[in-house]
Formats: C-alpha cells, sequence, structure tokens
C-alpha cells in the first residue's frame, strides 16, 4: 500500500540523496521507474490518505510522543497505516518502528 505521503516521502528521499551526492540523478530516474513499474504490476496498491489520520495521528502523539520522541510526519504514517489496515509497515527509523509496534502494525 502506498499513500501519497508515503509517495512524497519517498520521492524526497532519493532526491536528498542526490543532493548529498551518494546517488547520481540517473541512478535515481531509475529507482523511480522501478517504484513506478511496482505500482504498475500491482505490487503496490495506491490509497488515498484516510480523512481521520490526522485525528488518529493527533491521539497517537499524545499517547507516544513523550516517550519515543517521533515526529509529527512518522506518526502520520503510521496512523495511515492502522486506518487502512496494513498488513506490513516498513521503515528504517527506530522512533517510528517503535510506534507502529506499539499501535499494533506488523513491521517489515
Amino acid at each position: 500500500m502506498l499513500t501519497p505521503l508515503a509517495e512524497l516521502e519517498l520521492t524526497n528521499a532519493l532526491e536528498l540523496r542526490v543532493f548529498r551526492k551518494e546517488l547520481s540523478a540517473a541512478m535515481i530516474g531509475e529507482a523511480r521507474a522501478e517504484l513506478q513499474n511496482h505500482v504498475n504490476e500491482g505490487f503496490y496498491d495506491v490509497v488515498g490518505m484516510p480523512a481521520t489520520a490526522y485525528d488518529l495521528a493527533r491521539r497517537i502523539a499524545l499517547r507516544r510522543t513523550a516517550a519515543t520522541g517521533t515526529r509529527t510526519l512518522d506518526i502520520l504514517h503510521v496512523a495511515s497505516a492502522v486506518l487502512l489496515r496494513a498488513e506490513e509497515f516498513w521503515t528504517f527509523d527506530a522512533r517510528q518502528a517503535k510506534v507502529a509496534k506499539a499501535e499494533g502494525l506488523q513491521l517489515r
């Protein structure tokens, strides 16, 4: 499942790699093309953000942020995954992973 927020985060992360000179623009272009192929092949379902994502994110922030230090967009990703009943939650962020697990998501 891929929300517009997740797609934006991925796009920005890839572009930051070019800025930091960690990857070339050509490599990023290949990565974007591969992502689009995955979407076209149905590996990812592109879904909109649930209307109640911000309400749930606020409640999660009240429950978890003081203990974890998780950032707003990371919490919004978790809330969206919960509302969309994601089967797996993929992250490289330790704080986000801790919140996702606490909210009942299966980590990958």
